[in-house]
């Protein structure tokens, strides 16, 4: 079944959000590359965030597979003849209280041209770590790069909770918001404000000049997750969200009550 909800699944930012994350960015650039041929590629790009639970700390990586392995080879003859590394007069090896930090792989979107393998478009899928912390911090940092050079920037923030990316002026009030930066165009920026009510958008998705505009069907990439995954078997929709008017809480219990799912 589709989703209960026009537009996005609030109930998607929780503990789906890694894999709804990747899912979405896949289905973008499956309905992007048959726009984009012959002269251009659409490309996933991945990185790692690795994340403190505790701290809010964010840093990105690119792991070097071979660095890791040669780590891990070293590590284990080390501990030979003391199989479990425990050093001589130690008794027990305990875990300290804290949770350890995991690189959590994201995907954004390159889009490149074949020719050349230039670097044209990036589209972002903001992730909660890009919207708290040091990783807000970090992603700060990335996007102010993107933005000095000639390449086009698109940013999709599908999140109601964090902080919002920096502009110079007030964001129009809304739940969601996608941010079109064409380089053509810096420092303007189109913001695509997006209620909760509402449905995705269709978005512009820039290329080199002259070449015209191609289109991405925002709520039709959603929906394509949903039918693949059927994310509606797997959200838990009888918790609270934070952050709702009374009314947004109301209309979200009409529209689960309507499609017989827990309010």
């Amino acid at each position: 079944m589709p989703s209960p909800f026009d537009g996005m699944d609030p109930f998607l930012e929780g503990e789906m959000w890694q894999e709804f994350h990747g899912r979405l960015a896949n289905q973008i650039s499956a309905q992007l590359l048959p726009q984009l041929k012959p002269k251009y590629v659409a490309l996933l790009a991945k990185r790692y965030v690795k994340s403190d639970p505790v701290l809010g700390i964010a840093k990105t990586m690119y792991p070097d597979v071979q660095v890791v392995e040669q780590a891990r080879a070293t590590y284990a003859s080390s501990l030979a003849g003391d199989p479990f590394g425990l050093g001589s007069g130690v008794s027990a090896e305990l875990q300290n209280p804290l949770p350890v930090s995991v690189p959590v792989p994201y995907l954004a979107i390159e889009i490149r041209d074949v020719a050349e393998r230039r670097l044209v478009t990036v589209i972002e899928i903001l992730s909660p770590e890009n919207k708290r912390g040091r990783g807000f911090r970090e992603y700060a940092t990335k996007r102010i790069e993107i933005l000095e050079t000639d390449t086009h920037l698109i940013e999709m923030d599908l999140l109601r909770l964090g902080q919002r990316i920096e502009l110079i002026g007030d964001l129009p009030r809304a739940a969601y918001y996608v941010f079109v930066s064409r380089w053509t165009r810096r420092p303007n920026t189109q913001v695509y404000a997006i209620q909760l009510r509402d449905q995705l958008p269709t978005i512009p998705i820039p290329l080199l000049p002259p070449d015209p505009d191609v289109q991405l069907d925002l709520q039709a990439a959603l929906a394509a997750c949903f039918e693949l995954v059927g994310y509606e078997r797997l959200l838990d929709y009888s918790q609270t969200l934070p952050e709702l008017s009374a009314e947004d809480a109301a209309w979200i219990g009409e529209k689960l009550g309507a499609a017989n799912l827990k309010s």
